[in-house]
């Protein structure tokens, strides 16, 4: 796993042994800040990324200079990696919480301009988890909520999509709030 651009560009990024995060593919990943960096100014996002795993999105919106970043995860050893990469790198505008994403899609206490979630394939709840984040104070108005989930599941009844993505298995289902 490597960082894609930025500040930190080529950096590759080696989670201990023990892992059993599904990291977002290189090649995925570069697709998807294409079109990121065509539609915003990086530098100016505040984001949340949920279910953060090994880190991998987060560092890259860091090495691109996004404003405010918060990264959640609940496992404790993949928590402890992002907080030392975070402090290694110096991301100073890299917030890590260990926390179930759950708890702070129901009770925000901030919101953001753009939300990456990238929970297990197997997570209880995936087919509602947008509806469930779109329904709340997360994101800001006019706000993008971009959830990579497996093929087999759909959103195409949910009037907030706007683009679905795929690279090889991974998918990318993008979603945006009323401005």
């Amino acid at each position: 796993m490597r960082i894609i651009s930025g500040k930190y560009k080529g950096k590759h990024i080696h989670p201990p042994s023990g892992f059993k995060a599904r990291p977002t593919t290189d090649f995925s990943k570069e697709a998807l800040f294409n079109i990121l960096e065509n539609n915003f100014d990086i530098g100016e996002l505040s984001v949340l990324d949920l279910f953060s795993g090994t880190g991998s999105i987060t560092y890259e919106f860091a090495s691109r200079g996004a404003s405010r970043i918060t990264t959640v995860e609940m496992n404790t050893l993949h928590y402890r990696f992002i907080r030392k990469m975070v402090e290694e790198m110096e991301l100073l505008q890299v917030s890590p919480v260990r926390s179930d994403a759950m708890k702070i899609i129901k009770n925000p206490w901030e919101s953001y301009d753009l939300i990456f979630a990238d929970p297990p394939y197997d997570y209880k709840g995936l087919e509602t988890l947008p509806e469930l984040i779109l329904s709340g104070r997360l994101l800001e108005k006019g706000g993008w909520l971009i959830l990579e989930h497996p093929s087999k599941i759909k959103y195409n009844h949910l009037p907030a999509i706007f683009d679905h993505r795929q690279y090889g298995s991974v998918n990318f289902s993008f979603f945006k709030t009323a401005e």
